[in-house]
């Protein structure tokens, strides 16, 4: 669970702050070695409190440490229910693989809502999404699973691991509650075999005095390398890591990571992956306090918390990673998720009558500029017509999920809302160039007779009449 960093959410009292609301973690379950083997990897996360930032994102790997954002950076998946928002996903699939289940906490800060608040009168449900094939999703729902919690507040950070002994999955989260006269977040549990009905919600975490914890996830290893079968990482103060041989036995700490100069006023939201062709694992840790997002650290031997190093080599794409988690793919999978959400070429709009500018955003208005830094602002994805087929929407690179729009006839680069208006606002028609038919020009789509051009270097969308007028309505597509 992502907790906010101060100078977004000044007003966030500290231990709200120090909330790990990230997308909850994709969970390796036991019957895993079955399914496999793993060719690629698949992570899941929110980017943040933005307009569109609390849905599920996806991006993919091939060794693990390199991620690229998929479906050019938008959300993948957006809950319609509850607070219409979510963060901290977890993805579980089933032993045998033929089913999935995403996870995710029910929350849109974005919206306004205060941490106060989401903690303390918040939703006390978890929103779920089911697919038989990773790709095509269910509609979301909401499963609650605090209710019957006296005096809970929220359901935070939900995660789920498969558990042989009873043959169903245990579902875990965050609640914070008053339980004898100390109010705080503990870790809560229930059983389930369909994510759909659940046990009675039993304390599964709960640190001494008036200690919190949010965030925690397990991960089983194969063959019990470090001499056990689950190890736990928490944030409760400090990013500890426990192991036990059995998901609800008696848990062992190991340590924590202050050794590395990491606590939990540092970094939250931990992941666990294990590399596909060898035995060492990854433990991702969101650096909130800076803003930096994940880094990893490595492993080959979990069993002791001074086996893990840093390392610089990897790269986290475009997009901002909140609290998120990892699966394993198979081929096949792998397959699926790529064709299922591809990322488009960048492009850049080129003036036709003033050659040396590009179309471009700054402080969200839209205009042609010459020699445009960042080179990211005067850079789009051309993709499917927000609107309907033939027709074409403007991307954002560097803000995914903002779109190119016309408002009282001019432009501006604004998140996707989803309303009908927006739209039909950002999506055009590409038809030859007025002024060039080997150019392009961009027609309105709900204002046929108007078409995206530049006045004063100033993006418009007007009619278009003369010879002036065409030229400045013409563009190119360049790389």
């Amino acid at each position: 669970m992502s907790r906010p960093r101060p100078m977004f959410a000044p007003q966030a009292p500290r231990i709200v702050a120090v909330l790990c609301l990230v997308l909850a973690t994709f969970i390796v379950v036991p019957a895993q070695a079955a399914v496999g083997p793993f060719t690629g990897y698949l992570m899941a996360h929110f980017t943040g409190e933005s307009a569109t930032g609390e849905q599920i994102y996806v991006a993919h790997s091939d060794d693990g440490l390199h991620w690229t954002d998929l479906n050019n950076g938008s959300p993948a998946l957006v809950s319609t229910v509850g607070t219409r928002g979510v963060r901290d996903p977890a993805i579980v699939r089933s032993p045998a693989g033929d089913r999935y289940w995403i996870v995710a906490t029910d929350l849109r800060i974005g919206s306004g809502t205060s941490w106060d608040n989401a903690a303390n009168r918040g939703s006390t449900s978890l929103v779920v999404w089911e697919s038989t094939d990773l790709v095509n999703w269910s509609a979301p729902r909401l499963l609650s699973v605090a209710a019957g919690i006296s005096t809970a507040g929220n359901a935070w950070a939900p995660e789920a691991i498969y558990d042989p002994a009873s043959s169903q999955y245990i579902l875990y989260w965050a609640t914070n509650s008053t339980v004898n006269g100390v109010r705080k977040h503990r870790i809560w549990y229930s059983r389930t075999t369909d994510f759909r009905s659940v046990t009675a919600p039993q304390i599964y975490i709960n640190r001494a005095g008036s200690q919190g914890i949010i965030d925690t996830q397990i991960i089983e290893v194969p063959n019990s390398v470090g001499g056990w079968r689950y190890y736990r990482a928490s944030g409760d103060g400090q990013l500890t890591i426990e192991a036990a041989n059995s998901v609800l036995g008696s848990w062992t700490r190991l340590g924590d990571l202050s050794h590395m100069g990491l606590t939990g006023s540092d970094v939250e939201g931990p992941m666990w992956t294990r590399f596909n062709d060898r035995d060492q694992w990854t433990l991702w840790l969101d650096q909130y306090a800076t803003g930096r997002g994940y880094m990893p650290l490595t492993s080959t031997n979990l069993g002791s918390t001074q086996n893990f190093t840093r390392t610089t080599a990897y790269n986290l794409g475009g997009t901002r990673k909140r609290h998120g988690s990892i699966l394993n793919l198979t081929a096949a999978e792998e397959s699926r998720v790529l064709a299922r959400w591809p990322s488009t070429a960048a492009n850049r709009l080129q003036s036709y009558n003033f050659q040396d500018r590009y179309v471009r955003h700054a402080n969200f208005d839209v205009r042609i500029d010459p020699n445009v830094s960042p080179a990211a602002d005067a850079q789009f994805r051309l993709v499917p017509g927000l609107a309907g087929s033939g027709t074409i929407s403007f991307q954002s690179v560097n803000f995914p999920g903002y779109y190119l729009r016309h408002q009282n006839n001019d432009f501006v680069l604004a998140a996707n809302d989803g309303g009908a208006t927006f739209t039909a606002d950002a999506t055009f028609r590409r038809v030859a160039g007025l002024a060039d038919s080997s150019w392009s020009s961009f027609q309105s789509y709900n204002f046929p007779d108007r078409y995206i051009r530049h006045y004063s270097y100033l993006l418009r969308l007007d009619p278009v009449a003369t010879a002036a007028e065409r030229a400045d309505a013409t563009f190119r597509l360049t790389s």
